[in-house]
């Protein structure tokens, strides 16, 4: 094996040069894609990073074979899953395919180049980052969505109960208090808003909304809507019930929280500090008993 490790290398770096310059070229080169792939290039590359547009521009021609062997039912959880996500940075099923085929050559490569120089823990964290990649942000930018939503959704209804007390319907209560929101939570409202105008009833807007965020407080919130809508209760009271209860559920997941961080740190100390301390304990003690270890261990 050592007799040939030279070669292997010298191939893994040929090969590893030639897809640096092949990657430069149809980075810079005008390459004939499908028009929904050119279009989520071109509409994304105006909301993403360069790092990321170039990252899309180099796997943006494997993203038909990556989309056909995912299949089409996982398209589609993939697809509902960006849009949970709120379609970070322009996202699209596409784009998420064209980083998924660059980040997983890249880290086939990077694999090649680790086997052979015998390094079995480089290669597969390398090969671990190419097919988790492109994962990974997706799921961060759900849960940041997420919080920022369950964060806002309260004062949104405690104002937007204000404003339907003032006389305007709920549907243009909605409509005022959504212009002077910014953030994801406004983004949904919008939509389902759109969504109304092109002729949707509000009950499965409302139920779409609910599917695209998957939270306890939108669900709360979009519940206690439709049963306030059917069993005719004032708008105003519902919105204040619903926000009152929201509040209360976080104080609740609070002191949750809270109270598991003390056993959290109770084991911490018992794991690192408790072994220290008698360690240094034992230690003086010896130091300072003048033991003549040599004489101990010789017998």
């Amino acid at each position: 094996m050592s007799a040939f490790l030279p070669f292997l290398l010298a191939a893994v770096a040929g090969l590893a040069v030639y897809g640096a310059i092949a990657g430069i070229r149809m980075y810079r080169a005008d390459i004939e894609l499908p028009s929904d792939l050119a279009v989520a290039l071109e509409v994304g590359a105006t909301r993403t990073t360069a790092r990321e547009a170039a990252v899309d521009r180099l796997g943006m021609p494997l993203a038909p074979l990556v989309l056909r062997l995912m299949g089409e039912e996982r398209v589609n959880a993939k697809r509902k899953k960006i849009d949970r996500a709120g379609n970070p940075g322009g996202l699209t099923i596409h784009r998420y395919a064209a980083r998924r085929a660059a980040y997983g050559v890249f880290g086939v490569v990077m694999a090649i180049v680790g086997l052979a120089a015998d390094s079995w823990l480089f290669a597969f964290i390398v090969l671990a980052f190419g097919f988790t990649a492109a994962e990974l942000g997706i799921r961060q930018a759900v849960r940041d969505r997420k919080r920022v939503i369950e964060r806002t959704l309260p004062d949104f209804l405690d104002v937007l109960a204000v404003v339907v007390s003032a006389g305007l319907s709920f549907r243009q209560a909605m409509e005022r208090v959504a212009e002077h929101y910014e953030g994801p939570w406004a983004d949904e409202l919008r939509i389902t808003l759109r969504q109304m105008d092109l002729g949707v009833s509000r009950r499965a807007a409302f139920d779409e909304l609910r599917r695209r965020n998957e939270s306890d407080q939108v669900d709360q919130f979009v519940t206690a809507l439709q049963q306030g809508e059917e069993l005719g209760a004032p708008i105003a009271d519902t919105l204040i019930q619903i926000a009152t209860d929201m509040r209360r559920t976080d104080a609740q997941n609070a002191r949750r929280q809270a109270a598991k961080t003390v056993p959290k740190a109770t084991m911490t100390t018992i794991a690192f500090l408790l072994p220290g301390t008698l360690l240094l304990i034992v230690a003086t003690f010896v130091l300072g008993s003048d033991t003549d270890f040599g004489s101990v261990l010789n017998g």
